[in-house]
């Protein structure tokens, strides 16, 4: 058992998401979404970093010395999987470590819309989950692979950096490959999934415009495709992505996006009043006919409209879903106006005058 081990125990226990280790520190733990200090002694560099290299590859100790950054995956039988990132920083080594639990709850017990679960039987076409860092993208998406998993009879590949969520092959067989290890790059990784007859194919991230692009090609040629995006609603999402490639292609990418884009789900979590724990505020883009002319017409200005009015296709927009978990007193009334986008909507919640002077 490595030394580290016992604190992926005290953070599964306390329920926290993520552990934060730094040279001259104490660690620091964050429950729903606080910091809080872990009642230990400060770390001094040499402590940490033996710590750290007890559970971490060989390879990948040799490509933290030449970088300074690095991430891999690490698993405790029985207990969880673990993200793990290695940095370094003025006083010394740091890390921080992500929770995977090692059962992948499913979109019911997620309490997702029914139209999540939906989107696992979706034959080809983009998908993309999104929403800032520690938003609950991979949660997510994994339930909606599980969802494909035990509903249909096809090949899941799973390209992650690292891998998160490991499933076991059900109704469906399943590969997963980690960037730096099973393959290069996601751009290597895509290349090659069009090659190995894969049904679904889950993308960790869309980073760059080759990525998105071999994503988008992989959608058009008969392929789902699954991917994250850190953006924060369904129509920066949509600019986000056509906006990455050059101006002089910007308008074909316009129409193959219009074809292949299936749903946007973008995410915010917020912490509970009611119970111990964190809730999911959901925005739902469904493209429709209509949706897909406003993208090749470049007006996407118009999509919350059309979400607003897309009730019944499941569509629903971040500020109708923060004012339906309000109203169920799920959340607070700060949390709802900090995360919403029409503030006016909100303001008469408050019962103290907003914080945010740029809101003003």
């Amino acid at each position: 058992m490595a030394q580290i081990d016992a604190f992926f125990k005290l953070m599964n226990d306390e329920g926290a998401s993520d552990l934060h280790m730094m040279s001259g520190q104490q660690p620091v733990l964050r429950i729903r979404g606080d910091m809080e200090r872990v009642k230990f002694k400060s770390l001094d560099n040499e402590t940490l970093k033996n710590m750290l290299y007890e559970i971490c590859p060989e390879d990948k100790i040799k490509v933290f010395e030449e970088t300074g950054d690095m991430d891999f995956g690490y698993e405790i039988p029985g207990l969880a999987r673990y993200r793990c990132n290695f940095f370094q920083q003025k006083y010394g080594i740091g890390a921080v470590f992500r929770e995977i639990p090692s059962d992948i709850l499913t979109c019911e017990q997620l309490g997702l819309p029914k139209v999540i679960a939906k989107l696992a039987s979706l034959p080809k076409g983009l998908v993309l989950v999104t929403g800032p860092t520690g938003s609950g993208k991979s949660t997510t998406l994994a339930a909606i692979v599980d969802e494909a998993n035990k509903s249909r009879k096809d090949h899941i590949l799973t390209i992650e950096d690292p891998i998160e969520f490991v499933h076991k092959s059900q109704q469906c067989i399943i590969n997963h490959r980690e960037v730096g290890t099973h393959t290069k790059t996601f751009t290597a990784a895509l290349r090659g999934a069009l090659r190995e007859d894969p049904d679904i194919i889950l993308v960790g991230e869309l980073r760059d415009l080759e990525t998105i692009s071999l994503a988008m090609e992989a959608s058009m040629t008969g392929h789902l495709v699954f991917g994250t995006l850190h953006t924060m609603n369904a129509m920066k999402t949509v600019d986000r992505i056509i906006e990455i490639f050059p101006a002089t292609q910007q308008g074909q990418v316009r129409s193959t996006l219009a074809d292949a884009l299936k749903a946007v789900v973008s995410q915010t979590l917020f912490k509970r009043v009611d119970v111990k724990g964190r809730v999911a505020a959901l925005e739902i883009l469904i493209c429709t006919p209509a949706v897909r002319n406003l993208i090749r017409e470049a007006k996407t200005y118009q999509i919350p409209s059309v979400m607003q009015t897309g009730k019944k296709y499941g569509m629903q927009t971040i500020d109708d879903a923060i004012m339906a978990l309000l109203e169920k007193k799920k959340i607070s009334a700060e949390d709802a106006y900090t995360n919403c986008l029409e503030k006016q909507r909100f303001v008469k919640f408050l019962r103290r005058p907003p914080v945010d002077f740029t809101e003003v």
